[in-house]
């Protein structure tokens, strides 16, 4: 029953994705005769365009059917369903591009198609997120429901479905569990919804309608998943596991093929491909240019530090970055050349005597940082990111904090998550850590464009900066 609704709601949904593109391209040549802050040069016919028509709605079915569009949206978010209508319209418009530049009859105009895209990605965006809206409330009544079985009882079972119950708009009901040989229930999960043992896999599944049987034995039950699989062979439920791998991811999880064999990734990092282009790309323009707006500050800054006190401007110090690459840090100076000659490597203080007159100042101010910028435009950091440290406390630190040395699976940055929380300077480093690993998991540019409005607007001056 279910999939026969499945298959009448994907039917559904490409006659409506249908009716939009048609809409869509017709609705752009009326715009374009109507509307004409850009002169018309002469168009093609009304006919000429209704025939267009037909291959412009087979080329968009191709893309969406061929690029996941139709593909089952429960269990996912609207940003990745976005994303890929914003591909399907992409690829359209090149395949139509290229089929226009091999056809000898009228000339299309690219306004039109430019109107076309641009109507097609806002309806399409809008149509799919009112479908979501709507199975979203349908589900939550009870309707539209995929029925579960979670095939285990520890943490990992209790875990899941917890999060399943978080949410209701996936449409997921868990009828109950089934433990392993020799399973011993976690106190949280319901004893009456545990339904019997592993191998009543068949009978639990025709008994309550099961639609998916998720399989969350713990990592040393390799043998129970594989005698549940036996069970299994002649079910036509989905069958999904879920590994015991929770307790060991630490960055970016995902899941990859090698010709044809899964691997479970379990520390990554976000930026790969078109992320890290991006990112450099951001950090080299807006460097760039603040070295250009700042050069007056910055002038002024090293000829007052230049008259103060005898030594040089600028101060470079050794500092790891992106996969413990080592580099050579700027800072003005802000102390004095002798400062650590007898102390060695430690970290400034309150009230450090160390320190020159103006030299406090820049601290406190964190003017000091500012020529890091010609350290982002080499490409030794990024604007945003964890904080480089020197050597010396790096091979301490990752003695005595778990996890410390997750943070170099990023570019140290200019400013971070961190700091402009507060964290910097002789405040606790587990804290510090704990804000840039979740800065790593969670990357996106808006996130980067998130922390320096907030370096700008309180992050310079700190109580923590000295």
């Amino acid at each position: 029953m279910l999939k026969k609704h499945s298959q009448l709601f994907l039917s559904g949904l490409i006659a409506v994705d249908s009716l939009i593109v048609l809409f869509s391209w017709f609705a752009a040549y009326w715009l374009r005769i109507n509307l004409t802050w850009i002169p018309l040069r002469g168009m093609p016919s009304f006919e000429a365009y209704a025939w267009s028509a037909i291959p412009v709605w087979i080329v968009f079915i191709f893309n969406a059917n061929n690029l996941g569009l139709y593909r089952p949206l429960r269990g996912k978010s609207f940003s990745s369903e976005w994303a890929v209508i914003v591909k399907v319209v992409i690829f359209s418009g090149l395949m139509l591009s290229a089929l226009a530049f091999f056809y000898r009859g009228d000339s299309f105009s690219r306004v039109i198609a430019a109107y076309f895209l641009v109507l097609l990605v806002i309806l399409l965006s809008a149509t799919h997120w009112g479908i979501r809206i709507l199975l979203i409330r349908f589900r939550k009544k009870g309707f539209n429901l995929r029925h579960v079985l979670i095939l285990g009882v520890g943490d990992l079972a209790q875990t899941l479905s917890e999060k399943l119950k978080l949410h209701p708009e996936y449409g997921f009901n868990v009828v109950g569990f089934l433990m392993e040989p020799q399973a011993t229930p976690v106190e949280t999960i319901d004893k009456k919804k545990i339904l019997g043992k592993s191998e009543d896999v068949s009978r639990i599944i025709k008994e309550f309608g099961v639609d998916q049987v998720f399989i969350a034995f713990p990592l040393k039950s390799q043998g129970s998943i594989e005698d549940v699989l036996g069970f299994l062979t002649e079910e036509t439920v989905t069958i999904k596991v879920v590994p015991d791998l929770v307790q060991f991811v630490s960055l970016q999880s995902d899941i990859e093929e090698l010709d044809g064999l899964p691997i479970i990734s379990i520390s990554d990092n976000p930026l790969y491909g078109w992320n890290l282009v991006i990112k450099r790309s951001v950090d080299v323009v807006f460097s760039a240019l603040a070295i250009f707006l700042l050069a007056p500050l910055m002038a002024l800054i090293a000829l007052v530090v230049k008259l103060e006190s005898p030594g040089p401007v600028f101060y470079r110090q050794e500092r790891e970055g992106l996969d413990r690459k080592v580099f050579n840090m700027l800072k003005f100076r802000s102390m004095r050349t002798d400062a650590e000659s007898n102390s060695g490597p430690v970290w400034a203080s309150k009230g450090d005597d160390r320190r020159t007159r103006i030299g406090a100042f820049l601290r406190t101010t964190s003017l000091d940082e500012l020529p890091q910028l010609y350290n982002v435009l080499k490409g030794d950091m990024s604007l945003v990111g964890p904080r480089p440290e020197r050597p010396v406390f790096i091979d301490d630190f990752k003695k005595t904090i778990p996890k410390y040395m997750l943070r170099m699976k990023m570019k140290a940055g200019l400013t971070g998550w961190a700091q402009v929380n507060g964290w910097r300077g002789n405040t606790s480093l587990e804290k510090r850590i704990e804000f840039d690993l979740y800065y790593i998991q969670n990357w996106s540019l808006g996130f980067d464009f998130k922390i320096l409005f907030m370096t700008v607007w309180k992050g310079f001056v700190n109580p923590h900066a000295y």
